[in-house]
């Protein structure tokens, strides 16, 4: 027979698939936009996220942070869930002490780091193929858009990491430890 308690003690699995849910939440509403139903409207304005991407160059950045987002933002924290699963409903080891703080560490962390590179990476895509398009430059767009947000995407990067790392000293730890 099985218990609950057998079947999960700790609560990390479900606090990263919560995780997903939302990013997933966000990518989907971002997808809408993509997709552009604005544009069955005479919008000044309002410039279509599909051109943007279809354009290439500044767009390219858009549909970069669009797919790391879908892939890193989303999937990435979903089979994290199974990690932390692994760890503390199969092998009965959960998180406590030191071990906790990594994991809230690496939650935290790590999906506030990819939320904001990716959106970053999208909206300064989106505004510099808009750009584009509306007659500037590559040096025009770069000065004006992207050239602003490459060292917010960069730190936000680097505390993604930040908390990955913190994720993966938690894993060892914690499976190492009885």
């Amino acid at each position: 027979m099985v218990t609950s308690v057998s079947i999960m003690r700790g609560k990390w699995a479900g606090r990263f698939i919560w995780a997903a849910v939302l990013q997933g939440l966000i990518a989907a509403v971002v997808t809408v936009l993509i997709v552009d139903p604005l544009s069955y409207f005479n919008i000044n304005w309002y410039f279509s996220p599909a051109k943007v991407i279809a354009g290439g160059s500044a767009g390219t950045w858009m549909f970069t942070g669009y797919i790391c987002y879908l892939v890193v933002g989303v999937v990435a924290a979903a089979v994290t869930a199974i990690f932390y699963f692994y760890i503390e409903g199969v092998m009965g080891k959960v998180y406590s002490g030191l071990t906790n703080y990594l994991a809230w560490g690496h939650y935290i962390l790590m999906n506030v780091g990819v939320a904001g590179a990716m959106l970053l990476m999208m909206w300064g895509g989106y505004n510099g193929g808009a750009g584009l398009a509306n007659g500037l430059t590559d040096l025009q767009v770069h000065v004006m858009y992207l050239g602003k947000v490459e060292n917010p995407i960069g730190a936000f990067i680097m505390i993604a990491v930040l908390g990955a790392f913190l994720g993966g000293l938690g894993f060892i730890l914690r499976s190492r430890m009885k």
